[in-house]
């Protein structure tokens, strides 16, 4: 069957299109805003120039760890410039971000590492009992990587091999990273709570995330 007029020569090309995601939100506000301030943390505070040189110092690390396109990084992390540096990140090496309920029990966290084959984890200290008991149910080696909050005072333990601060300084701060192959590409994986079985996952593509923040903004 010979194609249609509308098939020919309107091909999507590097000129007319480049797949929809997340990433560019940063990338804009670091070239448009510079030096307004982006992240507020107790006393810190960062640029949005100095925000998009930390997501890349991470993704160049991470991948420097092995982390690559599929894999799964998950974070269980509280309301930090980690967390935040982790959705920027993450994404740029083209793995996928599994970010963790910190108000779940260590059954239902080993659960999800091992459902949706982490390769590493980053955890803020004051959680670090509950992964520390989750990981044996992993069923792999885990990576896990510590976050030292300065803001956090309270009980718990460092249990990675490596910490977030001094991981982020083996990076390259003028990392490529490089935009999805395929908008339709896995840009994050979350999970319910698991209320009536195991915790089921769903996954978000590079377009669902980019959709749902535009209508976050317009509604």
């Amino acid at each position: 069957m010979t194609a249609n007029i509308y098939e020919q020569g309107l091909s999507k090309n590097a000129a007319n299109h480049a797949p929809l995601s997340p990433i560019g939100f940063l990338a804009r506000s670091a070239a448009v805003y510079p030096d307004r301030v982006a992240v507020i943390h107790g006393p810190l505070r960062y640029s949005w120039r100095h925000v998009l040189e930390r997501a890349r110092r991470l993704a160049s690390a991470l991948s420097r760890l092995g982390v690559k396109k599929g894999d799964t990084v998950a974070v269980m992390l509280a309301n930090t410039p980690a967390m935040y540096e982790a959705h920027f990140g993450v994404p740029m090496t083209g793995a996928v971000l599994n970010t963790l309920n910190t108000r779940l029990d260590a059954e239902s966290i080993g659960f999800m590492l091992a459902h949706g084959e982490a390769r590493v984890v980053v955890v803020d200290r004051e959680f670090s009992d509950v992964i520390r008991r989750a990981r044996s149910q992993a069923r792999r080696d885990l990576v896990v990587i510590d976050v030292d909050d300065p803001e956090y005072k309270g009980a718990g333990d460092r249990i990675g091999s490596l910490e977030y601060e001094a991981l982020l300084a083996t990076g390259d701060p003028a990392f490529e990273w490089h935009a999805p192959d395929d908008e339709w590409d896995a840009i994050s994986l979350n999970y319910t709570s698991g209320t009536t079985g195991n915790p089921k996952g769903v996954v978000y593509s590079h377009r669902g995330a980019l959709m749902n923040a535009v209508s976050n903004a317009l509604e």
